[in-house]
């Protein structure tokens, strides 16, 4: 393990149009850059609310059923100059930060506005994120952009080497628990559709990093799909269909079969071999409040990740 994607919010820099944030947040930005420096880690900054909110995740800072990021050109102009000011503050730390995603998740599934504002966002942020120090010198950090939830094809030729764009990187998604037909598949189709994942990654035209992904194959962890809202998996979604029961699932590690424990190692071992036939992956999430599924430190302890990342125990099984 080599980097640490640390997502952040618009507002530890700006709440200059009222919003109700608490600020503070920078002093243990620097402070987790300082570990990392200790630790021999790097660090991906990654800008995971903006005003308005992106895509209207719980995880943006703001929940609501659409997204006003891309409406508003202040909102634009907001984010555009946080992503400045984090080039610029952090151009001189680059034996840590070696990269900066500029907006985490913009939803483009909401239609081609949303996509418009992003790709012209990537531009922008390119910009500010490889040319920091205000002239024509480049710097080292390199820029992350989302897929926007669309397919890598659609991104094909998109900011080309050949003219002139340097240090950019695809950071794609990956979860297989967030619609009815994901989270009734079984065990071994899990594994196959991950497996498929990694074809996708080797006819993309970027460097490809698949910057979240976890071992959970249900939707079950508590507030997953927002807070008081259930599970697709056991039915309490609304709109969703029964499949099974929770309980085995989800929650602390130290209650998970023998059998489900050795799913989730090959469940890690069809990812991650699929995942390095691009550039990288990053794991989501470290740590996790009850839900061991999601847990990178927890699947260490309890031994379905092993301490040794390259170490396999079904080395062919993505064939």
């Amino acid at each position: 393990l080599n980097h640490v994607r640390l997502p952040i919010g618009y507002w530890a820099w700006d709440i200059s149009r009222g919003e109700p944030y608490h600020q503070g947040q920078l002093p243990y930005l620097n402070q987790a850059i300082g570990w990392c420096r200790t630790l021999g880690l790097k660090m991906i900054i990654d800008l995971h609310g903006a005003p308005g909110s992106q895509n209207g995740f719980d995880n943006s800072g703001q929940k609501k059923s659409y997204p006003l990021w891309h409406t508003s050109s202040d909102n634009i102009a907001r984010t555009n100059a946080i992503i400045k000011t984090l080039a610029s503050t952090y151009s001189s730390q680059t034996d840590v930060v070696t990269g900066i995603a500029p907006l985490n998740e913009p939803a483009g599934f909401f239609g081609n506005d949303v996509v418009a504002a992003a790709r012209q966002f990537w531009y922008d942020s390119y910009g500010n994120i490889r040319y920091p120090y205000g002239t024509s010198q480049q710097g080292a950090i390199v820029e992350f952009i989302s897929d926007a939830f669309q397919p890598l094809s659609y991104w094909n030729n998109f900011m080309p080497w050949q003219n002139g764009f340097e240090g950019v990187i695809m950071d794609t998604h990956y979860y297989g628990v967030f619609s009815q037909a994901e989270v009734s598949r079984s065990w071994d189709q899990q594994v196959q559709a991950a497996c498929a994942r990694g074809n996708q990654l080797t006819t993309s035209t970027l460097w490809t990093v698949v910057g979240e992904w976890s071992t959970a194959f249900t939707d079950c962890a508590k507030y997953l799909n927002g807070r008081g809202v259930g599970a697709r998996y056991d039915g309490t979604y609304p709109g969703s269909t029964f499949v099974g029961s929770c309980a085995p699932w989800t929650g602390s590690g130290a209650n998970f079969s023998a059998t489900y424990k050795a799913f989730l190692r090959r469940f890690w071992e069809a990812q991650v071999t699929a995942f390095e036939r691009g550039q990288g992956w990053i794991y989501w999430t470290w740590k996790a409040e009850n839900a061991d599924e999601w847990s990178y430190s927890a699947g260490l302890n309890y031994g379905w990740i092993p301490q040794n990342p390259t170490q396999r125990n079904y080395p062919n099984v993505c064939g």
